[in-house]
């Protein structure tokens, strides 16, 4: 007889569901009676909440806060007292591929935005199973909440049922709701590179427009005076 599988959801809480699953095998025949073996096995569903939510089941619940995201962000902004175990590393293989798609990177992605070169992190599940049990209480955390959501999957494969991620990550964090560690707002740890300059550029050139246009409205004359010095092609 065939294996078979049925799926039940039973509600745990408003954040969360937990699925019932009831696998049942091929059985034995023992003096003419047939036996079903039957296995039970609970899962439970990442828990996902506002950066509210998060706060209380910190200093309530006693969960754990576990930064998934690179070096460069982690360095820039982190909440204090957390666990820094990253779900993606900085790539420095040399081989031609890695070098062609490294260089490609950092002339756009890299330049533009700061973001580093990385690649998966292959002790990203066994660093953590170092630090903690599979009974912990984790709250995955990374900028925009994708990370936090694929390490959650993985550890969920390796045991763990206690896991929380902050929904759409740590740009939706207001200032001022956790202790933070590092040179700028959690919200803006994902900015870098050439955006963050741009906006400071645009900045200056809306500032010196204004001026230009005040002056001209205000000081005609004097702006027409100047505008006849100018060479013309």
């Amino acid at each position: 007889m065939a294996g078979m599988a049925c799926c039940f959801p039973s509600a745990l809480s408003s954040r969360s569901t937990s699925w019932l699953v009831v696998g049942t095998y091929q059985g034995r025949t023992i003096t003419g009676k047939r036996f079903q073996r039957r296995s039970l096995v609970i899962k439970a569903e990442v828990n996902f909440v506002n950066y509210e939510e998060a706060k209380k089941l910190i200093a309530v619940e006693g969960y754990a806060v576990v930064d998934v995201r690179d070096r460069t962000q982690f360095e820039r902004a982190h909440i204090k007292g957390c666990y820094h175990v990253p779900l993606f590393i900085e790539n420095t293989d040399n081989d031609l591929g890695t070098i062609i798609k490294r260089t490609v990177h950092n002339n756009f992605s890299g330049l533009f935005f700061g973001l580093p070169f990385t690649k998966p992190n292959p002790e990203f599940v066994q660093s953590l199973k170092s630090q903690f049990s599979p009974g912990s209480k984790l709250l995955l955390v990374c900028q925009e909440g994708l990370r936090s959501a694929a390490a959650a999957n993985k550890l969920e494969e390796a045991g763990y049922q206690n896991i929380a991620c902050i929904t759409s990550g740590l740009q939706s964090v207001k200032s001022g709701t956790f202790d933070t560690v590092g040179s700028t707002e959690l919200q803006n740890a994902g900015k870098a590179g050439l955006v963050t300059i741009q906006g400071k550029i645009s900045a200056v050139l809306g500032t010196v427009l204004i001026c230009a246009y005040l002056f001209i409205t205000f000081f005609p004359d004097q702006a027409e005076k100047l505008l006849q010095l100018v060479p013309s092609g």
